[in-house]
């Protein structure tokens, strides 16, 4: 069911499920919901920092949520308490859904990592994707994981990571334009 922005106002609780299970839940602020794209802002969930190595997200971080209903990824822009932007991280997930005030989201396991400035590129838990066995259990759903892995990887390795940032911004700020051809 498509909702408009204009529907659904204010707080909702992103939940993250994986195998099933809830993985996370945390509030968030609705920005927008177009009926395909939904964004949300929230902070740093976590009480004590988490270093993965390329990046800290640490409490007071910000974090800007792009979900769609038709894409099998999830972008999110990572800022600092001061607003710089560390990094966009990407999840691998089935379209996003909403139940009453949830946005519902089955992570998938795998994930990118994209730096402010494109130098570190990576993808991410690819081995906890193997070990899920969801080739086996469901080979539709692990083959759509790793074609949306292959098309942010491409996106963020070329000009059309830029285009498809650009086209989130834009669709935020309301001067959404027509962007970014599916691969």
């Amino acid at each position: 069911m498509s909702v408009n922005s204009t529907d659904r106002e204010g707080q909702v609780d992103v939940v993250l499920v994986k195998a099933g299970r809830t993985k996370m839940r945390y509030p968030a602020t609705l920005l927008q919901d177009d009926g395909t794209r939904i964004t949300v802002r929230a902070d740093f969930a976590g009480d004590r920092p988490r270093d993965f190595g390329f990046v800290r997200f640490e409490p007071g971080d910000v974090f800007t949520e792009y979900y769609w209903r038709d894409r099998w990824y999830a972008i999110k822009a990572v800022h600092t308490s001061r607003g710089a932007l560390k990094g966009w991280y990407c999840d691998i997930a089935r379209p996003a859904t909403f139940r009453g005030t949830e946005l519902v989201v089955e992570d998938l396991d795998l994930d990118l990592w994209r730096s402010a400035d494109a130098t570190d590129i990576r993808r991410l838990d690819e081995d906890e994707f193997e070990e899920s066995d969801l080739a086996t259990s469901d080979p539709q759903a692990a083959a759509a994981a790793v074609a949306a892995l292959d098309e942010l990887e491409a996106l963020a390795a070329g000009d059309g990571f830029e285009a498809l940032l650009a086209w989130v911004r834009s669709a935020a700020d309301g001067t959404s334009r027509s962007c970014c051809p599916r691969s």
